[in-house]
């Protein structure tokens, strides 16, 4: 179980806690914002591991998928989250190529969490 840097949840940038230090979330939240950056990778940006990522130049962008094959392609990303152990994708809009959305996760020991993306 790991701490992830927190994210400010509109600018999905770093944020600072009270003492001015680098924010981190804890579990289970950072577990979904970690399912959340997973489906915001393209494919081969992740320096580290480059088979990682959503094909969106490949399968999405000027393609017009599918909703379905939008969330599969998502929850398959969440769920190469450490401890993720299943994924469930909300789409709330796709509005001229940009897609937002919910993506809940349930860790190893059982807890739910939710994160935007």
């Amino acid at each position: 179980m790991a701490n992830t840097l927190l994210l400010d949840r509109t600018a999905w940038d770093l944020c600072i806690d009270a003492s001015r230090n680098i924010a981190m979330a804890g579990e289970p939240y950072s577990l979904a914002q970690d399912a959340a950056s997973a489906i915001r990778l393209f494919i081969g940006e992740y320096w580290y591991d480059t088979t990682l990522g959503i094909p969106y130049f490949q399968e999405v962008l000027g393609k017009n998928p599918s909703v379905n094959l939008l969330k599969s392609l998502f929850v398959a990303a969440a769920e190469t989250v450490p401890d993720v152990k299943s994924a469930t994708v909300y789409l709330t809009s796709i509005t001229n190529g940009q897609v937002s959305g919910q993506v809940q996760v349930i860790d190893s020991n059982g807890n739910t969490s939710i994160a935007s993306f």
